[in-house]
């Protein structure tokens, strides 16, 4: 992880994703590297919390954090439900602010800059 203060953690239930979590962590960093920039020494960490996938979502999940410090990984080994991988999320999460968002593409990350921009009126 950077050494930079964390300013925004976001937490993203998985439960089967496999198809979307690509899809949806390169919106994720593309949107936070764009923000990142204005942000003097603050970072961000995306918190992926698989909650008991049968899917490759776990293996995605990993992946993706040994390439990236900004992701985290928790892993459920069985699916406990939205509530409990929120929980974990927030548990484990860094940042001054903290975003949730749907793993299923339902939130549109390009709406965090507005969410933010909201936060901190």
């Amino acid at each position: 992880m950077s050494k930079d203060k964390i300013y925004v953690s976001i937490v993203v239930p998985i439960y089967n994703e496999e198809k979307n979590l690509p899809i949806l962590y390169e919106k994720i960093k593309t949107v936070m590297e764009e923000l990142k920039k204005q942000w003097n020494d603050k970072d961000y960490e995306i918190i992926f919390v698989n909650d008991g996938s049968s899917d490759k979502s776990w293996e995605i999940i990993k992946n993706l954090a040994e390439k990236d410090y900004h992701v985290v990984g928790v892993n459920f080994r069985r699916n406990f439900g939205q509530t409990a991988a929120m929980a974990a999320g927030f548990d484990i999460a860094r940042g001054e602010i903290i975003i949730t968002m749907d793993g299923d593409l339902q939130n549109d990350p390009e709406d965090i800059p507005r969410l933010l921009e909201k936060i901190n009126e």
